[in-house]
């Protein structure tokens, strides 16, 4: 690794701008470690990827499941430097790794007993939860969790899996070999665990939907458009279509609202035009004016 190289790494990492998501993936990884030592560890349940395979391993022969997590991401990492895109990202992602590993031992080893609870329904759910909430804080901080999503992202693009499929592969394999080891029962808790882990995960780095975009197809479109502006206070974008059947050229009407709008959009659109088309969706997360800044890593 070049002179240049180094300093632009240092850089990124100390970067003022930088650190508010660095603190972001560094409190994740240690609500991570918690989830993971505290709660997953102790009930035998195999969470997915890299670090599920570390369980498994640590199992079997004792090895520290930190150091088996590192150790197992560093050829991963290497191989696939490339899906990691802009430096930015490859770098919170390899510090995630690290400190996630580190946690995790820490946490497990050097306290003489983590576990809080022996109830397995409990464990699931909440070591589900909190490792989730963990992923989700570093996915805000702009990093990821490693072996799990760059694996899915070179299947992906290797072999032409979709990424749903990718990630269901990479998490599948750890779960099937703690069958193996730990019995049929501890993975179909398992295979819960990862999937509240993923909704947790979810809602923590998009939001919990509280977000609704709109089509609406009218011939009142000027004054619909007009009303969502000046009662309502949002933007629309007004986008030129055709009908599939008649060939005739409709203006159809695009915004996005907060959810508690919805009703108040469909009373706004009814009272304009009964016989609108309208279709309400919802969106994950919304950028830009109006709603909350875009931050670009650049």
């Amino acid at each position: 690794m070049g002179e240049d190289m180094i300093q632009k790494i240092f850089k990124e990492i100390f970067h003022k701008e930088n650190i508010k998501d660095f603190l972001y993936i560094i409190f994740g990884c240690i609500v991570q470690a918690v989830g993971m030592a505290v709660f997953m560890v102790p009930a035998k349940l195999v969470s997915g990827g890299i670090s599920g395979l570390a369980q498994v391993i640590n199992h079997l022969t004792g090895w520290p499941i930190g150091v088996m997590t590192l150790i197992g991401n560093i050829p991963v990492l290497i191989i696939g430097w490339r899906y990691l895109g802009r430096l930015q990202f490859a770098v919170r992602t390899i510090t995630a790794v690290f400190l996630f590993s580190v946690f995790t031992d820490i946490i497990y080893y050097f306290f003489t007993d983590p576990t809080i609870t022996g109830d397995l329904f409990l464990n699931t759910i909440f070591g589900a939860v909190i490792m989730g909430i963990g992923f989700g804080l570093v996915y805000l901080g702009g990093g990821t969790s490693g072996g799990s999503d760059i694996i899915g992202r070179i299947l992906n693009q290797r072999l032409g899996l979709s990424i749903s499929t990718s990630y269901l592969v990479c998490d599948s394999l750890p779960i099937i070999l703690g069958t193996i080891v730990f019995g049929w029962e501890l993975a179909l808790y398992a295979l819960i665990a990862v999937y509240i882990n993923g909704k947790a995960a979810e809602v923590i780095s998009e939001g919990n939907s509280s977000f609704r975009q709109a089509y609406i197809i009218s011939d009142a479109h000027a004054e619909i458009a007009k009303q969502i502006m000046t009662q309502m206070d949002h933007g629309v974008t007004v986008l030129h279509g055709a009908g599939g059947y008649s060939g005739r050229e409709k203006e159809i009407l695009y915004c996005v609202i907060y959810r508690g709008e919805v009703n108040t959009l469909k009373k706004l659109v009814a009272e304009a035009d009964r016989n609108a088309f309208m279709i309400v969706g919802q969106a994950n997360e919304v950028l830009g004016e109006g709603f909350q800044p875009n931050k670009y890593y650049s």
